[in-house]
């Protein structure tokens, strides 16, 4: 087995020293601005599967999010009917929400993909993997070509974090009401 696999593994079922560290890690993070570039991933095998190449014109950048429900501001005075709740289910993960913050921090860049860190009581951590518009090595692979033309992928939706938030996971049976997208198939009906 090459390295990788045994890093899958340490990462799937962490022993007591790899909690541990982790927990310094978290202390260390928390003290840290939101976002934050890093050198290299923290998770090699994650960022190798996702398309992650160490070379020129690939960025690496750790996000932090606030977690729990979002919410509205508290309701004061007078009677409110019975939709107008204080809670408010918003359509998107936190993965995505990562993603697009990630990407406002760094506008000349194009998200590939990102994965999850660790989080904990009040934190979740993700890395997003960014590509360079700008570098010439980023043109000469026919997998990372895309991102010359595209702009703000992540803000409509397109990176697998948003595709699942929308369920554009799943094909035929089952999700007929998903394409070409929730809204509009609401209106057909």
């Amino acid at each position: 087995m090459g390295y990788i696999k045994y890093l899958k593994q340490t990462w799937n079922k962490p022993s007591t020293e790899v909690s541990e560290l982790m927990k310094e890690r978290q202390i260390e993070w928390r003290n840290q601005p939101t976002t934050v570039r890093i050198s290299k991933p923290t998770r090699i095998d994650r960022a190798r599967a996702l398309g992650y190449k160490a070379k020129k014109g690939f960025v690496i950048v750790r996000q932090r999010l606030k977690r729990g429900g979002r919410q509205r501001p508290d309701i004061k005075g007078g009677r409110r009917s019975a939709h107008s709740s204080q809670r408010k289910v918003v359509g998107k993960n936190y993965q995505q929400i990562a993603e697009e913050r990630a990407n406002k921090a760094y506008p000349n860049c194009e998200v590939l993909n990102s994965y999850y860190i660790t989080k904990d009581g009040k934190n979740i951590w993700y890395e997003i993997i960014l590509i360079d518009r700008d570098s010439s090595t980023v043109y000469m692979s026919k997998n990372t070509a895309w991102a010359r033309d595209t702009k703000g992928k992540v803000f409509r939706g397109m990176t697998s974090a948003g595709k699942k938030a929308r369920g554009l996971r799943k094909k035929g049976i089952g999700s007929e009401k998903t394409r070409p997208s929730k809204k509009a198939n609401k209106g057909r009906h």
